[in-house]
């Protein structure tokens, strides 16, 4: 997006980045045909033409990339996982398990970043 939609935005207020520069979008949504079409001058000429369903499903992407880029990071800092305190939602398994379980999964990652899987 250009910067100047994201003026001021600095990423320490999640409400705030949302209200800045998702809401705006979500606008000219409302009664919209999902087949209406809109373009995103930023994108490269050949497929800035897009439909406010593909938008929308990009958008809802992206949200879900970067929340769980954050997610991530919050474990790193606070050493918490799951949904909230009282209700990790998170598959049953004692510190041994998900140890074993981390180890095979970066395993896999550095064997297919190798070409090896």
């Amino acid at each position: 997006m250009p910067g100047d939609r994201l003026s001021g935005v600095t990423g320490s207020d999640p409400k705030r980045t949302f209200t800045v520069t998702c809401k705006p979008l979500a606008r000219p949504c409302c009664g919209s045909s999902r087949d209406a079409i809109g373009h995103v001058p930023w994108w490269p000429d050949d497929r800035n033409e897009v439909t406010l369903h593909r938008i929308l499903v990009h958008m809802i992407a992206e949200t879900d990339r970067h929340a769980g880029h954050a997610d991530i990071v919050r474990e790193l800092i606070d050493g918490a996982a799951g949904l909230r305190n009282g209700n990790d939602n998170l598959a049953p398994g004692d510190q041994a398990w998900w140890e074993n379980y981390r180890s095979r999964l970066e395993r896999v990652a550095q064997e297919a970043g190798q070409g090896g899987g």
